[in-house]
């Protein structure tokens, strides 16, 4: 399929608006997602292991929402996709952001 391979837009550093990363992480199952990336040790993570339990299509829809917003990287690796949470980009543009949203529980 040479149509997986394809990368994603993911938008600069400097275009992040703040309004939507907030709406990206305001949802349980991408703050779950969010979650589990920023306390893996792995700093990517396939597609496939993101989202526990939820349906493909629900997933997808989740991770093209964080990606969008700016929270995470979606790249193509060989036949997979890795994601990973761009915590130093997010860290740059708004400053304790992640570590305040990522504190919180419940």
């Amino acid at each position: 399929m040479a149509g997986s391979s394809r990368e994603l837009a993911h938008p600069d550093v400097e275009d992040l608006v703040l309004t939507d990363v907030l709406f990206a992480l305001s949802d349980p199952s991408r703050l779950a997602i969010v979650r589990r990336l920023a306390e893996g040790s792995l700093e990517m993570v396939p597609c496939q292991e993101i989202g526990g339990e939820i349906p493909k299509s629900t997933r997808s829809h989740h991770l093209k929402t964080l990606r969008e917003a700016g929270v995470i990287r979606n790249v193509p690796h060989g036949r997979q996709r890795y994601v990973s949470l761009r915590r130093d980009e997010l860290d740059d543009r708004f400053p304790g952001l992640l570590t305040a949203v990522l504190g919180q529980e419940g």
